[in-house]
């Protein structure tokens, strides 16, 4: 068959504009699978019991037990590099898994990756059955990843992620507007703009860069059972990534896992490196802040502790409730 001919016969990705559009799309993987189907052929990569994973913000199918399909629409393509970018960079550098680069394209504009598929299950399947200990456990474990990942230089993600002092900046001023939006209640949202005029000194703009994957969660790292149970085995998802100040990647776990357990929050803090003498009244405000400035936050949905928002009266005691020590 010619050149031309197998243009012609090959599936086409949609000239797709906006979210919605692509939401939809994504939705609906008969409409999507052949064409992911033909760029494994593209690449001699056999299409092998192919699993939809319907989460997410792009188009993943897996393909068997070995490798994972990523496609980004070309609205994505910021994910696609930051991706691209921090497996390169991670690669052989953590005592976890990551995915290794398999191989990469772009068809119609949509770029798309290879990768290795993870061993483990994902967090989030198994997180709220585990035994107490075993979440403390693999907090510690979390931080000390975060601790490890952020030791790696961030290389050409500085070149290709968006810059620390530029997020935090739009964040300050979206910041009231946003919460407000989102439906925070009026007695935080009251102590909002003196927090935010308080930690400007507390927050530094130009910090020693380093890999901020932002979303230190359950649906994003991959664990197994070991001996007498539960560890962390594998971290994944990276389309988020930039560079920036540390303690930025604390709020995933503190806000989805620690549930404001004094020995969950020691579990994570201890891991990353802070010895609790050093979890004072100060950590504890630019932790809160940098909790409602991060670029995913929505407490009303976020924050994993029963019934919080009745338990504190403003932000100095919802950082009490959140980081107790």
């Amino acid at each position: 068959m010619s050149e031309a001919r197998q243009e012609q016969t090959s599936p086409s990705l949609l000239a797709l504009t906006n979210l919605a559009a692509f939401r939809a799309f994504r939705a609906e993987p008969a409409r999507w699978l052949p064409i992911a189907r033909d760029i494994a052929r593209e690449h001699n990569i056999a299409w092998s019991d192919p699993v939809v994973f319907a989460t997410g913000t792009n188009l993943v199918v897996g393909l068997g037990d070995r490798l994972i399909l990523k496609i980004f629409p070309p609205f994505h393509r910021r994910q696609f590099i930051s991706e691209r970018g921090t497996l390169r960079a991670l690669a052989g550098q953590l005592r976890i898994d990551v995915p290794e680069l398999v191989a990469e394209g772009e068809r119609e504009r949509w770029p798309y990756l290879f990768m290795t598929r993870l061993p483990g299950v994902a967090a989030s399947e198994v997180w709220p059955g585990m035994a107490e200990a075993d979440k403390e456990r693999v907090l510690r474990q979390l931080g000390e990843t975060i601790a490890s990942v952020q030791q790696v230089p961030p290389g050409e993600l500085l070149k290709v992620t968006p810059a620390w002092a530029d997020v935090m900046q739009g964040q300050f001023e979206g910041c009231f507007a946003r919460h407000q939006r989102l439906g925070l209640a009026p007695k935080f949202l009251d102590g909002l703009d003196d927090l935010l005029r308080e930690v400007r000194e507390l927050i530094p703009m130009r910090p020693r860069p380093v890999i901020l994957v932002g979303e230190y969660i359950p649906e994003n790292f991959q664990v197994a059972r070991k001996g007498d149970g539960w560890r962390l085995c594998g971290l994944f998802d990276f389309g988020d990534v930039f560079t920036g100040f540390g303690d930025y990647d604390l709020l995933g776990p503190s806000a989805f896992m620690s549930a404001g357990r004094p020995r969950r929050v020691r579990s994570l803090l201890e891991g990353y490196g802070y010895a609790m003498g050093q979890i004072d009244a100060s950590f504890k405000r630019c932790l809160m802040a940098l909790m409602l400035l991060h670029r995913a936050s929505d407490p009303n949905r976020h924050i994993c502790i029963p019934d919080w928002s009745s338990k504190a009266a403003d932000l100095w005691e919802l950082q009490e409730l959140i980081w107790p020590t």
